[in-house]
């Protein structure tokens, strides 16, 4: 069941565009910061509010890879193999967290606190090996860095919903 705060999110969101559909994906967005991940109901409920049948949501979920259809951990890692990342060490850094989380490539703890996915590019190519945590931005990463990180993630309690968007960090 969607909150009542991100149904209300959802109308103001969609009174800012011309065409209702235009607002699919930020609607998609918005829920999946909320649900953890883009459930059927999701689905649902955003095409009947921007007036599409739900196959055509289903279209645009499968064109973003940063919508996912299964939940994924609360702390969701991203690291980038993308060309940049890749001559910097991008590789090993992915390999270093798929052995410390315990899990491989579009796979999530047993306890659905960390899930990892290699990822093309984040736009981060001056910080390679870059990866993204959430919305967070990590840079110029090493393992001793990654091991900095999961222990102040392990240590946090905060999960999706509460995440800021964007912000760059070079030092867990």
């Amino acid at each position: 069941m969607l909150s009542d705060a991100l149904k209300s999110r959802f109308e103001r969101v969609i009174a800012r565009y011309p065409l209702k559909r235009s607002a699919i994906v930020p609607l998609l967005l918005y829920a999946q910061d909320e649900v953890g991940y883009v459930s059927d109901e999701v689905i649902d409920e955003v095409a009947r509010r921007v007036e599409v049948r739900p196959i055509e949501v289903v279209e645009v979920i499968s064109y973003y890879s940063m919508l996912h259809r299964h939940p994924l951990g609360r702390h969701h890692f991203q690291v980038c193999t993308n060309i940049s990342c890749l001559l910097r060490g991008g590789e090993e850094i992915f390999e270093y967290c798929s052995r410390a989380l315990g899990v491989g490539n579009k796979q999530t703890t047993p306890d659905g606190r960390f899930s990892l996915e290699e990822v093309e590019c984040l736009g981060a190519c001056c910080g390679a090996p870059a990866m993204q945590v959430n919305y967070d931005y990590y840079e110029n990463l090493t393992p001793a860095k990654i091991d900095g990180l999961l222990e102040n993630l392990k240590d946090s309690g905060s999960g999706i919903q509460d995440r800021g968007i964007g912000k760059r960090v070079s030092e867990p």
